[in-house]
């Protein structure tokens, strides 16, 4: 039997600053929750979902209790003459979480959630049968027509064979799915993990930003070697992009309004938009910015806010062009924006309106976009294909992930719908189906799941990788120690590295290999586990995985315990810290 390769961890450890962390947090989160919630939809939205999940973290038992013994009315009176409470009767009929009916009971029994049968299917949204039995659970491609071979020869046809095909590679390279654990930066961040980016030349650095604005820079292969920034934002980081022609240099897109450019090795960074120069007034006129895109062509950086305008910025000058410009209905918030990687001058914007937009970069108007692309619910996504830019992939909070093949036909409706648990209740960062960058065929797509799966008594979230031509799940990456949520993945561009941001912890994926079978992965409990600056160890010897300030789908498995600990110190400086 071959070697077997052994997942490497860093644990952090916070000093003791975590108790004032977790106080100040509180007050950011009502900000956050209070600007983004101008759009009545998202709280409608919210307001459904967690409807589905009351009481979800663990079915209550029954309490059973036999009523005291009746008592003389004027007995009874004197008790509550002198202030006692009279006899508590407890109701021994099953309650329904949910719809608050007798009879039946919702909610989780030990790994698995039961619906509500008086209510929709919480994966499909369709009544008439509950999680458990949705067809579309048993085979996500249930009722999903597949891609078709094109045969047509249209004008258009003519241009993308001509212009674009010939750019992409004709032999699809072999396609490895990273779904082995490899290594693990536990606790490397103070909040949840909301954005992930692979440098482009340095292939084993990870950049990565969090609820509270820092700015985390990750060496994976020699595992010590990582830096934090914790003066580059005040609050959530949402976007991040490297700029083309300096791979040093990063803008980061935040919801404290501004938009920075940092440099990668010294941590300075200089703000080159701020939408909040008055400070904050009230939750009606703070202004936070989600979409950001670089548009190489042009040298223009796009930004995008929560009240639907679109800001063009000079990032070789630092200066804004033009007035704003509103690309979504007015008030609702812009959840992303793409320029085509083959037309850079084409936009696609996604919003909170329940709409994904195609925008002609050189003729900015508002209210003319050249195609409207309506959604059931909120957008969280939408993406052009890495290679033609010719495909078109969104994510929508109905729980469908829809495709479009063709951005020259019809888009009045999606070529597939796909069925996929992303509709969340919590405070989570938003899903997104993202392409793999190396594939050439441009048909797989990488989402997290949020629906937990049942694997030996041990509620897990996998990592699920679609077919998008035809619906097929082509696998589910999990792993038995990591029970969190991991709604942020990214794929590396050009390695087969899958990237995951679970809670406050990130981890990296490589293929399985032939020395490594699944059984002896699971069996093994040897892993190496480090603690450095923003991780906490818990009085029973456990280590503690879930975000202290909210809650980021810990389904209470059981963490394995480490046999091999060793501790590092961790030197801190102004606003950047490494270890």
């Amino acid at each position: 039997m071959g070697p077997v390769t052994r997942a490497r961890f860093v644990h952090n450890r916070r000093g003791g600053g975590a108790a004032v962390e977790e106080g100040s947090d509180e007050e950011e989160e009502r900000q956050d929750t209070s600007s983004s919630s101008s759009d009545e939809e998202v709280d409608e939205d919210e307001a459904e979902a967690s409807g589905e999940e009351v009481g979800d973290e663990e079915e209550e038992e029954e309490v059973t209790a036999e009523p005291a013994a009746k008592e003389p009315p004027a007995a009874a009176a004197g008790d509550k003459s002198n202030g006692r409470k009279g006899p508590i009767t407890i109701s021994l009929k099953k309650v329904c979480k949910v719809c608050k009916r007798t009879g039946h009971e919702a909610g989780f029994k030990g790994a698995v959630y039961i619906d509500c049968p008086m209510k929709p299917c919480f994966l499909c949204k369709m009544p008439g049968h509950t999680t458990l039995t949705c067809p579309h659970r048993v085979a996500m491609e249930h009722g999903v027509i597949p891609a078709p071979r094109r045969n047509t020869n249209t004008s258009l046809d003519y241009v993308f064979q001509s212009q674009i095909k010939g750019k992409i590679s004709m032999v699809k390279p072999r396609f490895l799915i990273p779904n082995r654990l490899e290594c693990g930066n536990i606790k490397f961040h103070q909040r949840r993990v909301t954005c992930l980016e692979f440098h482009p030349t340095k292939n084993n650095v990870l950049l990565s930003g969090d609820k509270k604005g820092l700015l985390g820079v990750w060496d994976y292969v020699k595992l010590h070697e990582k830096v934090t920034y914790d003066s580059v934002h005040s609050c959530i980081l949402n976007t991040m992009k490297i700029d083309t022609a300096n791979d040093g240099i990063l803008y980061t897109a935040s919801s404290d309004g501004t938009i920075s450019s940092t440099d990668l090795d010294t941590g300075i960074g200089s703000s080159l938009l701020n939408l909040n120069p008055n400070g904050w007034n009230g939750p009606s006129t703070w202004r936070m910015i989600y979409g950001m895109d670089l548009n190489t062509d042009k040298g223009l950086l796009l930004v995008a806010d929560n009240f639907g305008f679109l800001y063009l910025l000079d990032r070789r000058s630092k200066t804004r062009i033009g007035h704003p410009i509103l690309i979504h209905k007015k008030g609702s918030k812009v959840t992303g924006l793409h320029c085509n990687p083959a037309r850079p001058e084409v936009l696609l914007s996604s919003g909170n309106d329940h709409y994904a937009r195609i925008w002609d970069a050189r003729k900015l108007e508002a209210n003319s976009p050249l195609a409207s692309l309506a959604h059931g619910r909120v957008v969280n996504s939408a993406y052009f294909s890495p290679q033609s830019g010719n495909k078109i992939l969104t994510t929508c909070q109905d729980n469908r992930i829809r495709v479009w093949d063709y951005i020259f036909g019809n888009l009045e409706s999606p070529s597939r719908e796909i069925v996929h648990s992303h509709d969340f209740n919590r405070h989570l960062t938003p899903f997104k189906a993202e392409w793999d960058p190396k594939d050439y065929s441009e048909t797989v797509a990488v989402i997290g799941r949020y629906i937990s799966e049942n694997y030996n008594g041990v509620a897990l979230h996998p990592i699920d990788f679609i077919d998008t031509s035809s619906g097929k799940l082509l696998a589910e990456v999990m792993d038995p120690d990591i029970t969190t949520i991991s709604p942020v993945n990214k794929l590396h561009p050009k390695d087969d590295i899958l990237a995951s941001g679970s809670s406050r912890s990130i981890f990296i994926w490589k293929p399985k290999t032939e020395t490594d079978p699944t059984e002896e992965r699971i069996k093994r409990k040897d892993k190496e586990y480090v603690y450095g600056s923003g991780s906490r160890k818990k009085s029973n010897g456990k280590h503690d995985n879930s975000s202290d300030d909210d809650s980021d789908g810990d389904s209470g498995g059981k963490n394995k315990k480490a046999k091999k600990t060793r501790f590092t110190h961790a030197v801190k400086g102004k606003g950047k810290s490494k270890v």
